[in-house]
């Protein structure tokens, strides 16, 4: 079985597209557990909305909003998961419809998996929030005309999913191409590691000191491009006054070990 830790802060509209993505997989072998990260009562009354109607198990876990603490949660999820292999998602970005799937395709024992994102403008964040809907068949209709007019900087892998292969391994760690709204690893693994490293608050590089530890410990990183890509939506970028004090802590585990 998979979890999937879907975590989300303060964008009900957003959070609606990327459950009704996740309620349109191809298979049904997995559950939610939404890692809310202290939004309001908004966000709570839609997923009790979607939780009444949902073709698989929605866990709600909320912690109060003081600052972000995206580690803190997570680990919640973790803990809570029933799944044996995590994947990791986040409220503003919609998966596609075989987005759990193309992830299973990737599972291998003693790897984790990192994929891409297909990045969506100001403009076309706006629309589908206004619209309130998606569904698979949306976005095939929809894509060749978004990507023509700017409106996404790529579809092509939309349309294009490449099978597993040795040339998706890392064979050491590298920071770039590591999203931590689309990423996967085992449970065990995770646990192995004691989960997130709590020490890190505010925004940045939670993910890749997270991918990066679990390397540390022996597990093979595997590119999921070309395979899971979700469609992220536009917002203003959130404060980086912490950033580079998270990117530290990277860095000085990464020093250490050599």
């Amino acid at each position: 079985m998979i979890s999937v830790l879907l975590a989300t802060y303060n964008w009900p509209e957003a959070l609606s597209l990327c459950l009704q993505g996740l309620k349109e997989q191809t298979i049904k072998d997995f559950e939610i557990i939404i890692c809310d990260d202290g939004s309001k009562e908004e966000t709570k009354k839609l997923i009790t909305q979607f939780q009444a109607d949902f073709p698989v198990s929605i866990t709600y876990l909320w912690q109060e909003d003081l600052g972000f603490r995206k580690s803190l949660i997570l680990n919640q999820g973790i803990k809570h998961a029933k799944g044996d292999y995590l994947v990791f998602l986040d409220g503003d970005c919609i998966p596609q419809h075989d987005f759990i799937a193309q992830h299973l395709k990737l599972s291998e024992k003693n790897h984790l998996v990192t994929g891409s994102r297909i990045l969506g403008n100001e403009k076309f964040s706006q629309m589908l929030c206004l619209s309130g809907k998606w569904s698979h068949q949306k976005l095939m209709s929809h894509i060749f005309s978004w990507g023509i007019n700017g409106l996404v900087n790529k579809w092509l892998p939309i349309f294009l999913k490449l099978p597993d292969h040795k040339i998706r391994l890392y064979e050491e760690f590298e920071w770039r191409r590591i999203k931590g709204c689309n990423m996967a690893c085992w449970k065990s693994d995770a646990l192995a590691i004691h989960g997130f490293d709590e020490s890190f608050t505010g925004w940045g590089h939670e993910d890749a000191d997270f991918v990066f530890r679990l390397q540390k410990n022996g597990v093979i990183r595997k590119s999921g491009a070309w395979a899971t890509e979700v469609i992220h939506l536009w917002h203003k970028m959130a404060d980086k006054e912490t950033a580079e004090k998270n990117a530290a802590l990277v860095r000085a585990k990464i020093l250490a070990k050599n």
